[in-house]
């Protein structure tokens, strides 16, 4: 699994005219899923996300996580994520899971998040979104378990 995180002040994302998910300062999370994922992979990213080192301390170093400062997380699915983007000029998904895989993988994620963390909103796989963010530094990192 895949996931590129960013440090936020604010996130929002929108299906159609509703607001499928937002909050306030914590970690957007993009979601790629690939077709090797199962649910050991789903349980580390987690625990990734949640313990990653990003928000700073009292002395200004990245020193704290999602966990320890009770921020939201706002997981959003993108399979163009695990797209292979090496040769030529147009991406290949054959590297990204199947459609229901992928869906499956993504809501495992989101269930687990939302037992393991008191703030937890999501986009919905499959449709068009919009999100919209204030990325906080700017902070972002690729993770891949």
């Amino acid at each position: 699994m895949i996931a590129l995180i960013q440090r936020v002040s604010e996130a929002r994302v929108d299906v159609d005219a509703r607001c499928s998910g937002q909050i306030n300062s914590g970690l957007l999370a993009l979601i790629g899923v690939q077709p090797e994922d199962g649910p050991a992979q789903v349980e580390r990213l987690l625990q990734k996300l949640l313990a990653y080192r990003v928000f700073s301390d009292a002395q200004g170093r990245m020193n704290l996580s999602l966990s320890d400062t009770g921020g939201g997380l706002l997981l959003v699915p993108q399979f163009t994520l695990a797209a292979d983007t090496r040769a030529g000029l147009r991406p290949s998904f054959s590297t990204a899971a199947p459609p229901e895989l992928g869906r499956q993988r993504f809501n495992e994620l989101l269930a687990l998040a939302r037992t393991r963390h008191p703030r937890v909103e999501a986009g919905e796989f499959g449709a068009h979104m919009r999100v919209s963010l204030v990325n906080d530094g700017p902070v972002t990192f690729w993770l891949q378990v």
